[in-house]
């Protein structure tokens, strides 16, 4: 998705992409946009062309002042009557079903962004798109339905007013020529320069606002606190602070050189010309009376106030259609692994789940390398090895958070990828070594959306076997306690070890076939990983077990070990077998053994 010079066609397509997703989500909105419109430009002609016209010749031709009187009067209730329209609608409707839009294109951006692979987000490019597609984007697609009006109406008020003054002097439409020039050349390129420095500010933008968020999220206060990390961030954000201002400064001239050009050519030339042109028409050649020269200097100035308003609204669709293209392009992306991707459901019960010659590459660089091996049902498998050798991918793999490069992963003896995705997620519990601990309460970060019969019963169960249950239940409010003191005083916030226990009891909460733990005991004391594991491999009488650790004594008592090294399985067997083989388990095994003799005295677990 890399950036590229959009086409006039290509914009104008966004334009009408942001016009059809309004309308979708707010019809009132796109209608009473025309409308207030094309009130607003039908009072602006009206007055200057019929209005003006009907009452300067009235005066010449000595009318009666009743009949003046009763003409102004029934305009001015119209005129009455469209700008209290006008003024319930800017302080209404347009408000009100902004916020509608905005709820609508929010959920679909949000679905959206659930629905794409996990890839997409450890792409910078993308995820810069995405934040720009998020940022104000129901502003843009509200300002081009505005603006997409103004200029259909704008050009039919624009060509009535050329035929209007057409009628009074055929040379005075010459004239326009100077509104064009500047708004429609001067303008368009200071526009130009402005999307720009659009452009060349964002990525200081995003450093900005990921240290202003550093600033006021609770999670970073201990480390500015204790570390001299806040005079890094305060680096950070003076160099990109500095970085705009250079952008800014190489801008600033030549936005202000054509800015000149634009006021000039849009109001200096054309105002003063144009009252000149008319005077001397009047009093010099008497070829124009003085209600013309009033109509024809008052749609002068019309005409050049509809052309000034016409060419902002040309500019931001144009503007806007250019900042439309994320949006739509995020919206309209294509996922690899969409999260709603139906296929088979799987039949009958867990039995087996095989990696087949698999290879994966992130970033054109293998991280997997012919990777084969299985596991059945019941057994309780571990993944091992030096950090970076692919073990979290490997169940990334597995979970279909990514999908092989080569090579195939089977359940069943069926290819995963012609599975239900989400059918298929539910047969695997999952508890990752990056868990993410949410702003909801015990029981809730618990269940995780998920309904059970007897729920606190199986919450507290979960708690009991993470042994964390002690610890949610001096809280005060026990499971219902909520998991940040963001929303209430009485929230709670968990220390490491304690939140990865809670993450842990996710994993046993959900009925699933298969349990996955990565890395579950990373943040535990040595008693505290001992305890985790014994409730693990009690777990695993039930449930076929996978899990990952870099305590090489976790993973005794399992049925197969995988040593993985460089993305390649280098040996596979049970605990005390890869110990006879003498090769690279147990090597490791032996280096890491003077953690494990306090305990070597405890009784291992039967399985």
């Amino acid at each position: 998705m890399k950036e590229k010079k959009l086409s006039l066609t290509e914009t104008l397509k966004n334009d009408w992409y942001a016009m059809k997703l309004g309308f979708s989500i707010s019809r009132s909105l796109v209608v009473h946009a025309f409308l207030m419109r094309l009130t607003g430009y039908v009072e602006w002609v009206f007055f200057d062309a019929v209005f003006l016209r009907e009452i300067v010749g009235a005066l010449d031709e000595n009318k009666d002042f009743s009949e003046i009187f009763t003409y102004i009067l029934i305009c001015g209730v119209i005129f009455a009557l469209k700008n209290l329209y006008n003024s319930y609608g800017d302080n209404v409707i347009l408000p009100l079903q902004t916020v509608r839009l905005y709820g609508g294109i929010y959920c679909k951006l949000y679905a959206k962004a659930r629905n794409v692979e996990l890839r997409c987000y450890e792409d910078p490019d993308f995820y810069n798109r995405y934040t720009m597609a998020m940022d104000g984007a129901e502003e843009k697609v509200r300002e081009i339905i505005i603006s997409f009006w103004g200029v259909l109406v704008g050009a039919v008020a624009t060509g009535a007013v050329f035929l209007f003054m057409y009628q009074i002097d055929h040379y005075a439409v010459i004239f326009i020529i100077c509104p064009l020039l500047g708004n429609f050349l001067f303008g368009n390129w200071k526009n130009k320069y402005d999307f720009k420095k659009y452009q060349e500010q964002a990525p200081n933008e995003k450093v900005l606002n990921y240290v202003n968020r550093t600033m006021y999220l609770p999670d970073y206060t201990k480390e500015i606190r204790l570390f001299k990390i806040f005079r890094l961030l305060k680096e950070q954000y003076h160099e990109a602070t500095l970085n705009n201002v250079r952008v800014a400064v190489k801008y600033a001239f030549p936005k202000a050189f054509l800015n000149f050009w634009r006021v000039t050519f849009s109001f200096t030339v054309i105002f003063e010309g144009v009252l000149l042109y008319a005077i001397y028409r009047h009093r010099v050649t008497g070829s124009i009376t003085l209600a013309q020269l009033t109509v024809m200097t008052s749609l002068m100035v019309a005409m050049t106030w509809i052309l000034i308003r016409l060419f902002e609204d040309i500019m931001a669709i144009m503007k806007n259609g250019l900042f439309i293209n994320n949006l739509r392009g995020f919206l309209e992306y294509e996922e690899k692994i969409p999260e709603d991707q139906k296929g088979i459901l799987p039949e009958g019960q867990f039995e087996s789940l095989e990696f087949d010659k698999v290879c994966f590459s992130y970033k054109d660089e293998e991280t997997i390398r012919d990777l084969s091996f299985v596991l059945k049902k019941g057994e309780i498998a571990a993944l091992v090895g030096h950090n970076g050798t692919g073990k979290t991918t490997i169940v990334k793999l597995l979970l279909r958070l990514y999908d092989p490069t080569s090579g195939v992963i089977r359940m069943n003896g069926r290819d995963i990828r012609e599975y239900d995705l989400h059918a298929y997620r539910e047969m695997f519990a999952t508890t990752f070594q990056d868990f993410c601990i949410m702003g909801m309460t015990v029981m809730e970060n618990v269940l995780m959306g998920r309904h059970y019969e007897n729920e606190e019963e199986l919450v507290i169960s979960s708690l009991k076997k993470a042994g964390i249950y002690e610890k949610v239940m001096s809280l005060p409010g026990g499971i219902h306690t909520m998991m940040t003191k963001e929303f209430e005083e009485d929230g709670a916030v968990l220390s490491g070890g304690e939140s990865q226990k809670l993450a842990v009891a996710r994993t046993f909460a959900k009925d699933s076939p298969v349990k996955i733990f990565d890395e579950p005991s990373s943040a535990l004391d040595p008693i505290a990983e001992y305890d985790l594991f014994q409730n693990i491999m009690k777990e695993g009488k039930d449930h076929t077990m996978l899990f990952i650790s870099h305590r090489l004594s976790s993973v005794r008592n399992c049925d197969k070990v995988f040593m993985l090294e460089s993305g390649k399985l280098i040996e596979e067997g049970s605990h005390s077998r890869l110990m006879e083989l003498g090769g690279s388990y147990a090597q490791m095994y032996q280096k890491q053994a003077m953690n494990y003799l306090a305990l070597d005295g405890e009784e291992e677990v039967k399985v």
